[in-house]
């Protein structure tokens, strides 16, 4: 085995044990490999060693490379997402990890429609209340929501937050099952172009207690390819 395929391996292993202690089936997890500081020849090697989904969080980057080998991946868009990049991404990355405001959802919207395409878009949700983090306040989610139902471009699939950087992953934990009680809060307004059947949380240092706490996405860079977005 190569060094990824090798991660690979050792990552499936943790998340097996991560859903025998949370009652879960590992089926339901999926990786993503934060390709964002890999070169064309790494995330090449990525798909080569059985990653399916992608992850890239700057656009002028991630463009070439999906141009290069856009059809053998999934592609999602994880970082801060500027409106005038919206038009590159739309019909390349089926996912946005990253919906974060009302003039990002519009502009997705009107390219969506443009195009004929419906963006499967999780609301960033600054659980942690941090500054330095992008996302919506916990208690402006709901109406959030609501506002972006109406637009039939996008898909709400789901929750996405950062949790704090911590030594003991363990302190992540409240940040994780909060997102899971927001999803459940949002499912429950049962609005139209809302499943939020996902959950996209959890990095290197601390998927282990994600998937425990319910993550259906965990975003990986470390642990599988190098450096991964903080």
């Amino acid at each position: 085995m190569n060094t990824i395929e090798l991660a690979y391996e050792q990552v499936k292993r943790r998340i097996d044990e991560a859903c025998e202690r949370s009652n879960r089936n590992p089926d339901e997890v999926q990786m993503v490999a934060v390709t964002k500081y890999s070169t064309l020849e790494t995330t090449k090697a990525a798909l080569d060693a059985g990653l399916l989904h992608l992850g890239e969080s700057k656009v002028q980057d991630a463009v070439p490379k999906w141009e290069q080998l856009g059809e053998r991946g999934i592609w999602h868009f994880i970082g801060h997402l500027q409106t005038n990049k919206v038009k590159n991404i739309i019909g390349r990355f089926p996912y946005v990890h990253s919906l974060d405001r009302e003039s990002l959802a519009l502009e997705l919207q009107k390219w969506g429609k443009k195009e004929n395409v419906v963006t499967k878009c999780f609301v960033q949700v600054n659980v942690s209340g941090e500054s330095s983090k992008f996302g919506i306040d916990s208690k402006e989610v709901l109406e959030f929501v609501k506002k972006t139902s109406k637009m039939s471009n996008i898909e709400i699939f789901g929750l996405m937050t950062m949790a704090p950087f911590v030594v003991d992953p363990e302190e992540a934990r409240p940040v994780f099952r909060r997102l899971k009680e927001l999803q459940l809060e949002v499912q429950n307004l049962n609005l139209p172009n809302v499943s939020a059947l996902h959950l996209s949380m959890g990095m290197s240092n601390d998927f282990d207690v994600a998937v425990e706490e319910g993550a259906t996405f965990i975003r990986l860079g470390s642990v599988l390819v190098g450096q991964e977005l903080k």
